[in-house]
């Protein structure tokens, strides 16, 4: 799997092991709903996804809540954080299940600009990559959230969701509530909208699978 994620491309399974080594790779294990980071802490640490999901929320003083993004299997968090030094994150990552996350130091890359070799300058530029992919992603979470009206919402999210799977049936990666706190909606209102977009033919839903009709 390592072999074969974006961050590790191009990188021989040596050149690999090496990088797990001087970054002080850690796994962990977390069950569903555990904060695995939270807003205010300090991490210099990737978390890469091994097995389950994370959600990336924000949750201010008054218990509203936002889910940012869903970040599966192969999936990177934090990345932003552990290069910025003493940068407090702002969000908290949540299991979204039981999972399992490899730890890796990135930040100790700017530890190593007096021996710097191959495997770190690759990291550097697979880092890079994921990087332009999260801001991709999160524009995109703009486009979903700027309609101003609830069916708006629903749709623009659901288009990029079968633009991205290349297809018009597809799993999302959010229940109902977490659906309606990534949309910026009260769960009531997305519930009684999916059900009208039912019924007017637009859709079929079922529980997080979603049918798009033409």
């Amino acid at each position: 799997m390592l072999k074969d994620n974006i961050i590790f491309t191009g990188m021989m399974p040596e050149e690999i092991d090496l990088a797990l080594k001087e970054l002080s790779s850690v796994e962990k294990t977390y069950t569903k709903d555990s904060i695995i980071l939270r807003a205010g802490d300090i991490t210099d640490s990737l978390g890469l996804v091994i097995s389950g999901s994370v959600t990336i929320e924000s949750n201010d003083a008054w218990g509203n809540r936002t889910i940012l993004s869903n970040v599966a299997k192969g999936g990177f968090f934090a990345e932003t954080y552990a290069l910025l030094e003493n940068e407090p994150l702002l969000v908290d990552v949540r299991a979204n299940e039981n999972c399992r996350i490899l730890f890796f130091k990135v930040g100790s890359l700017k530890k190593l600009k007096s021996n710097m070799n191959l495997w770190s300058f690759k990291l550097i530029s697979n880092l890079l990559m994921i990087s332009a992919n999260k801001n991709l992603h999160l524009s995109g979470r703009s486009f979903h959230t700027s309609p101003k009206t609830i069916r708006g919402r629903v749709m623009a999210y659901l288009n990029s969701v079968s633009l991205k799977k290349g297809s018009n049936e597809f799993d999302i990666p959010f229940d109902r509530q977490q659906l309606a706190d990534y949309l910026n909606l009260e769960r009531s209102a997305l519930s009684k909208e999916l059900g009208k977009m039912k019924k007017d033919g637009l859709i079929e839903v079922r529980k997080n699978h979603f049918k798009l009709m033409s």
